[in-house]
């Protein structure tokens, strides 16, 4: 595991912030990574958002671009 990762300064937003970020980044500058279960990003997700369900994170952060944005939730 990357455990550094762990101590990288993070910025929470509400929704309405998050909403901002999507809206202003073209469509390949920010991963939208939902960490739900299958079943609720089943039932309803964001639009281009990435499925790594919370206890698979670890094990897959190979998955993501940590050179860019990534709006988590």
């Amino acid at each position: 595991m990357r455990w550094r990762q762990f101590f990288t300064p993070v910025s929470s937003v509400d929704a309405a912030a998050g909403k901002q970020l999507i809206d202003a980044a073209a469509s390949d500058g920010i991963t939208i990574l939902d960490v739900r279960q299958p079943s609720e990003y089943k039932a309803g997700h964001l639009p281009g958002a990435r499925l790594i369900p919370l206890p698979e994170l670890s094990d897959r952060l190979d998955e993501l671009d940590s050179a860019s944005p990534i709006l988590v939730y």
